[in-house]
């Protein structure tokens, strides 16, 4: 089993940035892929953001390239999102996801995180 825990969730206004941070515990080595996605009030969960622990290349939605960036420590088992030029639009609810296939942690990922708020004010 593989437990994740995010942070870094907040307010923040538009055009500002936040970071979050997902550690992973427990079976890691079960994983090789890591993603963000996010819920917003009303609408379906959706893709942010993968990245395999193992790669450097990531993989974004079409509506947060060239804001978010996705990272990963592998000494901390943990994995960010740097958000930067926040639009009120991207207010969510934002998970973390792993699976042992990355086409999966971008679709339907076997784990979860509790998710963290994200409210960007206009």
């Amino acid at each position: 089993q593989v437990q994740l825990e995010e942070s870094g969730g907040g307010l923040v206004q538009a055009g500002g940035s936040l970071r979050l941070s997902c550690a992973a515990s427990g079976r890691t080595s079960s994983t090789s892929a890591m993603g963000w996605f996010r819920q917003a009030p009303g609408k379906e969960r959706e893709f942010v953001a993968a990245i395999r622990w193992s790669g450097s290349i990531p993989y974004y939605a079409d509506s947060v390239k060239g804001r978010f960036t996705i990272s990963r420590d592998n000494a901390k088992n943990t994995v960010y999102l740097q958000m930067n030029g926040l639009k009120p639009e991207d207010t969510a609810v934002y998970y973390c996801a792993a699976d042992a296939r990355l086409v999966a942690v971008t679709t339907t990922p076997k784990t979860w995180g509790q998710g963290t708020q994200v409210t960007v004010s206009s």
